[in-house]
């Protein structure tokens, strides 16, 4: 059915506040490997302890810089940081239901000069122009009721697909994981149209998810596809049952395929995909870990592990984001990462690639 666009207050005054989902206890320390790297941050910002900043997108300025895009959880807000020096250039938004407004944003996506932006406690998805952050639309408060992650997938010229992980729980501490029969909504889907200027549209395409107990999706927030080779990874965080990754297809079919048993020792959290060529490159992801993150690097197509580095300090990493494309500091492109949801870090991909001997192509 069609969404209407609509921006209103009084549409969103009826929604209630989800409380938080339940995060399992992370762990306290890195299982220690001899021939683990460790990759010194290329820079690392200053800390805004108040923020609890989540999630992270790019985006490469007409003037030829490039910005590094967070989700503030806390403080209702994005901010916006040089991406190669870390420097904070700007925030955007207050706490509201307004356009330009927000409630508990967390999963972000940039494509092209739109940013999509999806805020848990506001139950929708909030789409602005870049670089002054306009609003252009809002949707999904009729159907998400606690939306974490996205990722974007333009199918053709100004038509998108985007996919939005929806991690409602039940209880009345809103920490137990629902009746298995209703996880087949874990992921949501539209469709969004941008033609020529005029109002976009957007069209619900459903839900997707198993329901088997074995390989639902329990608790989720990353997300992120490869059109290359029909894959949409989802994290399920439950370190209760077995936190892993899942892989579906973009049609929303489960594939059978997930990370091994074991793979994380914490929560696995932000996911992104390096391409270094047409269908070559590597996955990586982020294992939730004090005192340091590890980072999982796999193969692209076969998810087979390639090996994993940490930082020199950052630690209990939520999301990442990798800009393959060269800048002003970064000639082979960068990988971001959050640090204990007070700082961003950059690391030099020529570094990752170096230390984990990987395909030459992605350190070019």
């Amino acid at each position: 059915m069609r969404i209407a666009l609509l921006f209103a207050a009084a549409l969103l005054a009826g929604c209630t506040t989800t409380s938080p989902r339940p995060t399992a206890p992370e762990a306290t320390a890195s299982v220690a490997v001899a021939d683990r790297p460790e990759i010194v941050e290329a820079w690392r910002s200053s800390a805004h302890a108040d923020d609890e900043l989540d999630s992270l997108a790019t985006w490469p300025t007409p003037e030829g810089s490039t910005w590094l895009i967070a989700t503030a959880k806390r403080t209702h807000q994005l901010r916006v940081f040089d991406a190669d020096t870390g420097a904070v250039l700007r925030t955007v938004g207050t706490r509201g239901a307004m356009p330009g407004q927000f409630d508990r944003p967390n999963g972000i996506a940039v494509h092209g000069d739109l940013v999509f932006v999806a805020e848990r406690d506001n139950h929708r998805v909030q789409v602005f122009s870049l670089p002054d952050f306009t609003p252009l639309a809002a949707f999904g408060a009729d159907d998400l009721l606690s939306p974490y992650g996205l990722w974007v997938h333009e199918t053709a010229p100004d038509t998108f697909e985007i996919y939005i992980t929806d991690s409602f729980m039940e209880g009345t501490d809103h920490k137990q994981v629902p009746d298995f029969a209703s996880l087949d909504q874990r992921v949501r889907r539209y469709r969004f149209e941008s033609h020529d200027g005029g109002s976009p549209r957007v069209t619900a395409l459903g839900g997707f998810g198993a329901t088997d107990p074995q390989i639902a999706l329990r608790i989720v927030e990353s997300i992120a596809g490869d059109a290359a080779h029909d894959q949409l990874l989802v994290a399920d965080e439950d370190v209760r049952h077995n936190a892993t990754v899942h892989v579906y297809t973009l049609e929303g079919a489960y594939t059978g395929r997930a990370l091994p048993a074991g793979t994380f020792d914490a929560e696995p959290e932000g996911i992104a995909l390096w391409s270094c060529s047409v269908d070559g490159g590597y996955w990586i992801v982020a294992d939730q870990l004090r005192p340091r993150t590890v980072f999982r690097v796999f193969h692209r197509a076969q998810l087979t592990p390639a090996g994993s580095f940490t930082g020199a300090h950052v630690a209990a990493t939520d999301g990442i984001t990798l800009h393959p494309s060269p800048t002003a500091r970064f000639p082979a492109g960068a990988l971001f990462a959050v640090d204990d949801d007070a700082s961003v870090v950059a690391f030099d991909l020529r570094a990752v690639a170096t230390a984990l001997q990987l395909d030459p192509d992605c350190s070019r």
